[in-house]
């Protein structure tokens, strides 16, 4: 069998999976690399991504070349979303991937980030409701795509990423009370404004009781963080990441116990990754205001998304560049 990997390029994080492909096209896991670049700390859009955080995004590149090497295996496909997306100086940073690490980069849009995500979240999640509410916290923005049956029927991108809440709105340590609910009541706006998105486009699954009909599935850092935490993981285990759910009032809990430590206490929090010690407040920020504005008791977490996506879903779409930028 040959091994076969995915990059995915974040704004907070970058992760690289390898895996050998089965005959009926499942995966096998062999390698999951995870470094946390930061590589929207201090983006400007006059500017773009800033020199010191291409640079350890760079490096961490360089390590996945090596990784895969090492593996023997083929890169199928890297991709970039939201701060490179946006970066007026994206066309840079990929010529300099390509040059230190010998790794192509597609910056690829909304629509499709959306498509990969559900085909790597339908690779694991069991659930016998039939709308699916998947959301994807990174650290640049938050995808939202609703899922009925295996078809996906609404997505949006909302620039609202964990990195960039953390520099708008954390400036004491630990925040002020008055920071925090800053940061509450832009992310409420957001996704109130998204449950109107929702509904003007004709889908009325999201406007009832949605306890017996749509399950809400969360995949990426935020939500296998917090997952982790809830199972007091000593090593990170996606067996046991996958399917767990996490309840509201835990998830209410967890946040007024995080909030309420310093940075330092909060890197003593078992199962916190290191480098999210900041990131781990907006985001339960959001998952919360999700849980309130759609009414959810409680969320089913995903390991798998877009890294499995993209070797599920097999070579590259084309897309037009209205899509991309």
């Amino acid at each position: 069998m040959t091994a076969v990997a995915s990059i995915d390029i974040g704004t907070n994080t970058l992760r690289l999976f390898i895996a050998e492909r089965e005959e009926d096209g499942t995966l096998r896991p062999v390698c999951y690399v995870r470094v946390v670049a930061r590589l929207g700390g201090g983006y400007t859009e006059e500017a773009g991504i800033a020199s010191v955080a291409a640079e350890r995004a760079l490096k961490a590149l360089e390590g996945f070349r090596g990784v895969m090497d090492k593996h023997h295996a083929r890169l199928e496909r890297a991709v970039a979303t939201s701060v490179v997306r946006r970066a007026v100086n994206r066309q840079w940073f990929i010529a300099e991937a390509r040059r230190r690490a010998a790794i192509d980069i597609d910056v690829i849009g909304g629509v499709e980030e959306a498509a990969l995500s559900v085909a790597g979240v339908n690779s694991v999640i069991l659930t016998d409701k039939p709308v699916r509410l998947i959301v994807d916290i990174g650290g640049g923005s938050t995808e939202f795509v609703v899922v009925e049956h295996g078809e996906i029927l609404f997505s949006e991108s909302l620039e609202m990423g964990v990195v960039h809440l953390s520099e708008d709105y954390q400036r004491s340590d630990p925040p002020m009370r008055d920071e925090l609910s800053g940061m509450e009541n832009e992310i409420r706006v957001a996704i109130e404004g998204l449950k109107k998105s929702i509904r003007e486009s004709g889908l009325g699954c999201l406007d009832g009781p949605v306890f017996d009909t749509v399950e809400f599935i969360g995949t990426a850092g935020t939500f296998t963080t917090i997952a982790a935490i809830d199972l007091e993981l000593e090593t990170y285990d996606s067996e046991r990441i996958n399917n767990h759910e996490v309840d509201r009032t835990t998830l209410q809990a967890l946040y007024a116990r995080i909030s309420g430590l310093s940075l330092n206490e909060r890197k003593d929090i078992l199962s916190l990754e290191n480098g999210r010690e900041d990131l781990i407040i907006p985001g339960i920020i959001i998952v919360l205001n999700i849980m309130y504005v759609f009414g959810f008791l409680n969320v089913k977490v995903s390991d798998a998304g877009l890294l499995e996506g993209l070797l599920l879903t097999g070579p590259r779409r084309e897309e037009t560049q209205e899509e991309v930028f």
